[in-house]
């Protein structure tokens, strides 16, 4: 698994590029859930503390999705519909980033499989 210095930021964004955020990751390292919501997105999941995160532009532009619990918060672009990160029910106060939206992408990180369909049992995996 390759390395990123822990002062390299990575940017990412929405389609039409609206939104755009940069992350610092200390591996590259991301997790493949299978929950109604992260399957029927596609969503490669990249968890960062609030610190590692940083909303560039875009603010004005992200609508929120709150559904079962409403605790963890899902953004999306009100222009293009894509869901670039959100607020995690498994880690308040984070950041789910959508791997899928980095500019690099995430296909050479190492990516943990996740069951998210029985998310209560499972949820105590995830680092």
């Amino acid at each position: 698994m390759a390395m990123k210095a822990p002062d390299e930021w990575l940017e990412g964004g929405c389609h039409c590029g609206a939104v755009r955020f940069s992350i610092r990751v200390q591996e590259q390292r991301a997790i493949a859930c299978n929950c109604s919501m992260c399957a029927k997105k596609g969503m490669v999941n990249v968890i960062v503390e609030p610190q590692d995160f940083r909303l560039l532009t875009g603010d004005e532009a992200l609508t929120g999705y709150r559904f079962n619990t409403r605790k963890a918060e899902h953004l999306f672009c009100s222009h293009c519909g894509i869901h670039p990160f959100s607020r995690p029910r498994s880690h308040p106060g984070a950041y789910d980033v959508n791997g899928r939206c980095l500019d690099e992408g995430v296909d050479d990180w190492e990516i943990a499989v996740f069951d998210g369909q029985n998310w209560e049992a499972n949820v105590g995996s995830i680092q």
